[in-house]
This record gives C-alpha cells, sequence and structure tokens, in this order.
C-alpha cells in the first residue's frame, strides 16, 4: 500500500473527498465493517419471548439457527420494553448457551460437603416424598377452635423469572396443597 493508497484509506480523508465532513454516512465505514452482518440475517425463525430476569417482563426475540439460539435482541413490538432491554436481559443468549451452565441435577445430602449427580426421576421423588411429609407434620385441621384445614409445613416464594401463567399454577399448586404463605419475589 503506497503513500496515496494510505491517504485514501483514512477516514478524514474520506470524510472530506465524499462530501460527508460529519462522518455519518459511508466516508466512516472501513471495508471489513462493510462485510459484517448482523447475526439475526441468518437465523432460521425468530420466537418472541420475555426476558426471565425480573417482574418488568420485556419482550425479546429470540434468533433460532439449526435448532440453536443464535441472538436474544429486544423486542421492538413490546409496548413493555419497545426493544430495549437493561444489562441483565441482554445477557440472556450467555443463560441459555453458557457451556457453565447446569444441566444435570445437583444435590448436596444434609451434612455433606460435596455435591452428586441425581437422575430427574429420583430428584422429583425425593421433593415429592418430603412435600408430602412436610404436609403431613405441619397440618391443622383447627386453629384456636376455627377449621383452618391448612400446613404451616411449607410456603412458597415465587420468583419474577417465572411467567405470570407458571406463577399462576404454582399460587392454585400451593392452595390446593394447604399452604398459606404463598408470596412471590415481585412483591416484595
Amino acid at each position: 500500500m503506497g503513500v496515496g493508497d494510505w491517504i485514501r484509506s483514512w477516514p478524514v480523508y474520506r470524510q472530506l473527498a465524499d462530501g460527508d465532513p460529519l462522518g455519518r454516512g459511508d466516508a466512516v465505514k472501513s471495508r471489513a465493517s462493510s462485510a459484517l452482518q448482523p447475526r439475526t440475517v441468518t437465523a432460521d425463525r425468530v420466537v418472541k419471548s420475555v426476558c426471565p430476569f425480573c417482574a418488568v417482563g420485556c419482550g425479546q426475540n429470540v434468533s433460532v439457527q439449526d435448532g440453536e439460539v443464535t441472538q436474544i435482541e429486544g423486542d421492538p413490538d413490546s409496548p413493555v420494553s419497545r426493544g430495549r432491554l437493561c444489562p441483565r436481559g441482554s445477557s440472556s443468549l450467555q443463560l441459555t448457551t453458557s457451556p457453565r451452565r447446569e444441566s444435570t441435577v445437583r444435590y448436596r445430602r444434609p451434612g455433606g460437603t460435596e455435591w452428586e449427580n441425581l437422575d430427574l426421576t429420583t430428584a422429583m421423588d425425593m421433593i415429592a416424598d418430603r412435600v408430602i411429609d412436610s404436609r403431613r407434620r405441619g397440618w391443622q385441621w383447627e386453629h384456636e377452635g376455627k377449621r383452618v384445614r391448612r400446613t404451616m409445613g411449607f410456603a412458597s416464594l415465587g420468583g419474577a423469572t417465572l411467567d405470570n401463567e407458571e406463577n399462576y399454577l404454582i399460587k392454585k399448586l400451593f392452595t390446593a396443597l394447604g399452604a398459606v404463605q404463598i408470596e412471590n419475589q415481585a412483591r416484595i
């Protein structure tokens, strides 16, 4: 590359020579950046979703290619976020594709110091057994002479990473089990 080529490739020269003195057009683009294309261009489909991090419910567009999530961006059609995501929402791609994401059930026995892998069936059976036992041990038919039919053996604290439908079903489940203390992180 000669001196003349170097000067012509200099953005300031291109701005002045191309009539773009403010540097808002093609003059400021490099050859490398001109060849770039968004990751969303190659997506097979775009799926609408909701950010899983808090109770605001910002809309997200999830780009999927060959069954893999390739990009997550704010949904401009969302009346809640109008295409914007906070720093946590912007990290949703890492949440779904990180190689450090746990994909197995991990369990540490009471008093134990090491984690062990459990199969999902075993873990679900352990949870069901503990719920039934806690419900039975904490069950109250009456309290201060009034019929209450409730359990004080467990409570539920829902998270804002769940959507409205999931929180509704959890509320129904815990009410049916007789729990009294049912709360959601979004209200606290």
